[in-house]
């Protein structure tokens, strides 16, 4: 992608955001969506400054880091000394996050997904957006979410050397065709049958009608919401047909034989990563219909296509390790330089919890 892509990219998410108030396009988030320059393109970036009223975890670490995980404890009901022990442990971080003033902050290249690849972050270009940013919204921390040890270990040092403490945020899995084409597990080929056989129609997302849109926004909601936490961005039709429609997401589709979408799957594109924000299909059907396969073949298959490195996200851990996927721990870099000694204090303190009790965690039970 080049650089004035980037940027019209950019001011076209902004403008989108401009329209309407962000609750309109995701219900449960509530934040302030802006542009700036790193060095020769534009990014969006979002700002919050009342850490008292909690929104999304988009733009909120006290709800990604303490509220989601409390409710991932449901993973852990075979063990209940250990989940009362974690739950004791992420109780303590509300203070502690609220003393580090980190849902006070600027994010930086939020597109408002779970996953926000990082675009080429130069060392001098990033130091001086940090620091304009810094400077013209004090008491605000300034973030940037989902870089990751696989795809991002140059960008990591030079996050550092720009004075961002990285905070380990969750193990993701990652599927890489940038160069060399993984084997076809034979998972993925099953998959690929039943997505040739399997009875449903591929839809494009030049196809799309405009009822698709409300359908699509049912079929995340019984994935993402009814299924896993509403603590998950609540996506609106109004949100999934605009980002359709300007081109800042294309979607795919499957459709049944009565016409409606049974599936629909959506990718979001910077530079040779590609992630896959918003999954759904029809919980109604039979788990033999293997929809949740098809969709994930869908994605496999584009990477394969374009030869990009396939950030699948988190969750789901051993169905993507049999298809290929390679795990990683994702980071958020936090700069906090400005902040007083007490907030770097209960912000030290966060980031070793998470290294010392989090992450072994997330690598023992592959959350």
């Amino acid at each position: 992608m080049t650089d004035s892509s980037d940027t019209a990219k950019a001011r076209s998410f902004h403008a989108l955001l401009q329209s309407a108030s962000t609750e309109h396009f995701i219900t449960n988030l509530s934040t302030t969506v802006g542009l700036h320059s790193l060095g020769p393109i534009v990014l969006p970036i979002t700002i919050n400054s009342e850490p008292s009223r909690p929104t999304c975890y988009l733009c909120c670490p006290s709800v990604a880091y303490i509220d989601y995980a409390r409710e991932e404890l449901r993973h852990f009901s075979g063990f209940r000394s250990l989940s009362r022990t974690l739950d004791a442990v992420l109780k303590l971080g509300y203070p502690l996050i609220r003393a580090a003033k980190l849902d006070r902050q600027v994010q930086i290249n939020n597109w408002l997904l779970a996953t926000n690849p990082l675009p080429d972050v130069p060392l001098d270009a990033l130091v001086l957006m940090t620091r304009e940013l810094a400077e013209s919204n004090p008491g605000h921390v300034v973030i940037w979410r989902s870089l990751n040890d696989y795809s991002d270990k140059y960008a990591i040092r030079i996050f550092r050397q720009a004075g961002y403490q990285l905070y380990p945020a969750r193990q993701i899995y990652l599927f890489d065709c940038r160069n060399d084409e993984p084997r076809v597990h034979r998972d993925e080929r099953r998959d690929m049958a039943l997505l040739d056989n399997g009875g449903f129609r591929f839809v494009p997302s030049a196809e799309f009608r405009d009822d698709d849109h409300a359908r699509a926004q049912v079929l995340y909601q019984h994935l993402y919401l009814e299924k896993y936490t509403w603590l998950n961005p609540q996506y609106t039709s109004a949100f999934i047909r605009s980002m359709r429609v300007n081109g800042l997401l294309e979607f795919q589709g499957l459709r049944a034989q009565d016409g409606q979408l049974a599936g629909v799957i959506s990718f979001f594109d910077c530079g040779r990563t590609m992630t896959a924000p918003i999954v759904g299909y029809d919980a109604t059907l039979p788990q033999e219909a293997g929809l949740y396969r098809m969709l994930m073949a869908l994605g496999t298959k584009r990477a394969r296509e374009r030869k990009m490195l396939y950030n699948m996200s988190a969750g789901a851990a051993s169905f993507k390790r049999n298809r290929g996927g390679v795990r990683a721990l994702e980071y958020s870099a936090i700069y906090n330089v400005g902040s007083s000694p007490t907030q770097r204090l209960a912000a030290f303190v966060v980031r070793k919890l998470l290294e010392r009790v989090g992450v072994p965690v997330l690598r023992s039970f592959e959350l």
